[in-house]
């Protein structure tokens, strides 16, 4: 039975320029490909060491890319190895099938949203409301499902996070603090159920996963065996479950890491 992995991108195996941790010394430091430009400039990276973990990953599991970007904004991406044949984004609002959107998996998404939480409309009127154009960059809704903001985060006020998840929850929306993004998002709407799916349409026996931010905390718990890197929310809260290991690097290292234990387990399982 073929072993399905799934995988957060951003922070976890692929990396920013200012995400990178490179703490070493300048002539220890990993050499980097890039895999992914926007506007003429790059924009993220993994080590080259990374790029053929994945590459090998590719060629041995199911490898599918868990995001919560847009499908424009997956598309960027160039990653190393064989094309994945499923890819998840918006958080699991839509479900690429050779980089096109399963309708029938979206139109159940939205009829599950529409059902259980308060309107996309009413959330984005409050984060406008209530946001300080101070501190606030942008203000961005994602694939008519969930809005998120771009904020300074040296000017952010401390508290305004907690009140507005305590605002949200009521609401049936949850909120995650991710670098300098701010998401509101749907409770219903997560990796893990379109995880299951993509499951259960590969007959695939064992699932593993990886991520960094609260967003991936329903995707690891749903896994039978995941992992996270020393950053991110997670690890600032130091959250755990069983079989979820905390692994101790930081920054593109960490997702060289989680590479080698997806392929290390995915060719001995036990």
């Amino acid at each position: 039975m073929p072993v399905l992995v799934a995988s957060d991108l951003d922070r976890t195996l692929i990396y920013s320029s200012a995400a990178l941790a490179l703490t070493m010394p300048d002539v220890r430091a990993p050499r980097l490909l890039c895999v992914e430009v926007h506007e003429a400039k790059p924009l993220s990276y993994l080590t080259e060491t990374a790029a053929q973990l994945l590459t090998d990953l590719g060629d041995t599991a199911v490898f599918v890319p868990t995001t919560t970007r847009t499908r424009k904004q997956y598309q960027r991406i160039n990653l190393p190895g064989p094309p994945p044949k499923y890819a998840i984004c918006a958080n699991g609002g839509h479900l690429l099938v050779d980089g096109v959107t399963d309708a029938d998996w979206h139109a159940s998404v939205q009829a599950r949203l529409a059902e259980e939480c308060a309107p996309l409309a009413e959330i984005r009127e409050h984060l406008l409301r209530s946001a300080d154009p101070v501190w606030v960059r942008k203000h961005r809704v994602a694939e008519d499902l969930f809005a998120y903001l771009v904020v300074e985060r040296e000017l952010l006020p401390d508290d305004w996070v907690k009140e507005l998840a305590v605002w949200a929850e009521n609401r049936g929306w949850t909120v995650s603090l991710q670098g300098r993004k701010i998401y509101a998002v749907p409770k219903p709407l997560t990796k893990s159920a379109a995880v299951r799916e993509v499951a259960r349409r590969t007959g695939a026996e064992l699932t593993l996963a990886a991520g960094d931010s609260l967003l991936d905390a329903d995707l690891l718990l749903a896994a039978d065996r995941g992992w996270r890197p020393a950053h991110g929310e997670l690890a600032d809260t130091d959250w755990t479950a069983p079989e979820i290991t905390a692994l101790p690097e930081r920054g593109v290292l960490a997702g060289e890491r989680i590479l080698r234990e997806f392929l290390r387990t995915v060719r001995q399982p036990t």
